[in-house]
């Protein structure tokens, strides 16, 4: 326990320390949010479907999640290039221990992350509904980062140049990303669309997040929570597995 929260400390006080980080993790998001908010929200409402900015702010907190969380995870590829993964894994305790703590701080992270972009979008404008499901929303966050850290850590466990980071963006995070649902509608998508998204384990964070701040599910409140927790496991056994293979 004291290895988890020592791990745990040292990825809170990375990012306190990191000021540019901070802001560069929401830059993006912010993009989304005011670049298409804005410029669709009239088609949107013209088509008959409401505020766009109230549909697509529950998708943008949760791409700062993700983005962050699997930053975080990925990070290792630099820890093991730059020799902090050595003195890390030299540590007397086991390596199940160091995995879980590098996966609880930077979750912590990226929930704080997701936090700040709730309050951005609430100043730009964003009202969530007040409901007992409101308090799902950090739940949510909490699972959605725990879920990519870990798959963040099981890529950086595996991969070992630095160079390969642009393709775990553009061929894992991006598409999970595009295909969660989190900037069009899931309901009178193709079929195609629908069975992909399906599969893709961000939707269930998108669709839960959107349940809880506006009260518009897809999937359903407790089907998003219940995929969530069991993601949340499977990445945790995988990526600790993974981690636990590392060969300095």
């Amino acid at each position: 326990m004291n290895a988890i929260y020592i791990l745990w400390l040292r990825e809170l006080k990375r990012y306190s320390r990191s000021r540019s980080r901070i802001v560069a993790s929401l830059g993006q998001p912010l993009l989304y949010l005011f670049a298409l908010g804005f410029g669709l929200g009239p088609v949107f409402h013209e088509a008959g479907r409401g505020d766009y900015l109230q549909f697509l702010a529950p998708g943008v907190i949760t791409m700062t999640v993700l983005f962050t969380s699997m930053f975080s995870g990925i990070g290792l590829i630099w820890d093991r290039q730059f020799g902090f993964l050595k003195e890390t894994l030299v540590a007397p305790c086991p390596r199940l221990a160091i995995m879980a703590g590098r996966t609880a701080g930077g979750a912590t992270v990226a929930v704080i992350q997701g936090l700040i972009m709730v309050a951005v979008c609430v100043a730009a404008g964003f009202r969530p509904v007040a409901s007992p499901a409101l308090a799902l929303a950090p739940v949510f966050m909490g699972l959605i980062a725990i879920v990519f850290t870990a798959f963040g850590t099981a890529f950086g466990a595996v991969l070992t140049d630095m160079q390969a980071f642009p393709l775990v963006m553009n061929f894992v995070v991006l598409p999970i990303f595009f295909l969660s649902g989190a900037l069009f509608p899931l309901g009178n998508s193709p079929k195609v669309l629908k069975v992909i998204s399906t599969l893709d384990p961000l939707s269930y964070g998108v669709d839960g997040m959107r349940a809880a701040l506006t009260g518009a599910a897809h999937l359903g409140l407790g089907a998003d929570l219940a995929m969530l927790c069991v993601l949340a496991a499977g990445s945790l056994g995988l990526g600790g597995w993974l981690f636990s293979r590392i060969e300095l």
